[in-house]
């Protein structure tokens, strides 16, 4: 089965500059590495294009069927765009273009697939995904994951590579803030004060969560009377003195029963 996120996605660097670099150089990984010098995760965020990762084929004749690479960014930050330049061999552009078909990217706390938050996927619909390729991704996390499958028994659509499908990442550019805790077109503005993890939509500034207590978009309004805690979705139990309602992030009687 396949999701489509509504999801605004151009090819190439269309991505704002004002936002900053931050998967240079991080920590890269990947779920497996074909024999050879110089095909290591770590090549896809030392900005050379010429350097590219390179993994085992999956496929659905191949011993692999599932392949992964990450970037731990090193902290939880506000991400704007994802950029992926794959690898070409001149004549071959629509084989390799087959080959990332159907790939998924995630944006991660724990650096693992499950869990995460889909940031986008290519499915059957889509036109083959072009080798220079960013994805617009206003969401917060510490991992950048790109993920794709071949199955066997499974009906792909036309174009895509069922055999022999390697992986080739040349560069993996992830834009947001550096600094943790702003948003805006430059990095300069600080999310609302009690955003949950100090994380907001890069663009709107808008609180993906709020800390306990806190709602609306902004979180700047208090939990309704009698209710309190993370999504103000517990109820306030006990008599507190004065017909007083609870602490609306604590749930306690601040002035006693």
């Amino acid at each position: 089965m396949y999701f489509y996120p509504c999801l605004l996605y151009v090819a190439g660097l269309l991505v704002a500059f004002a936002y900053d670099d931050i998967s240079y150089k991080r920590v890269a990984s990947q779920s497996h590495t074909i024999i050879g010098l110089g095909n290591e995760a770590s090549n896809a965020v030392d900005r050379k294009t010429s350097t590219c990762m390179r993994t085992l084929p999956i496929g659905r004749n191949n011993p692999q069927k599932t392949v992964w690479w990450k970037v731990d960014l090193g902290g939880v930050y506000n991400i704007q765009s994802i950029n992926m330049l794959f690898k070409n061999y001149d004549g071959y552009e629509d084989r390799q273009r087959g080959r990332f078909a159907g790939f998924s990217l995630y944006v991660s706390n724990t650096g693992v697939i499950q869990g995460s938050r889909l940031c986008y996927k290519n499915g059957p619909h889509d036109h083959l995904p072009p080798l220079n390729f960013t994805a617009i991704c206003p969401e917060s996390g510490r991992y950048v994951i790109f993920y794709n499958e071949r199955y066997a028994g499974v009906t792909y659509p036309t174009g895509f590579e069922l055999e022999n499908v390697f992986t080739e990442l040349c560069e993996v550019i992830v834009k947001g803030c550096r600094n943790t805790g702003y948003y805006g077109r430059n990095c300069d503005s600080p999310c609302p004060t009690n955003c949950k993890d100090s994380t907001c939509h890069i663009q709107s500034g808008a609180c993906f969560m709020c800390k306990p207590g806190w709602t609306d978009i902004h979180c700047n309004k208090k939990c309704g009377d009698g209710w309190y805690g993370l999504n103000c979705s517990q109820q306030c139990k006990g008599h507190c003195r004065d017909g007083a309602t609870c602490n609306h992030v604590t749930g306690q009687c601040d002035k006693g029963c």
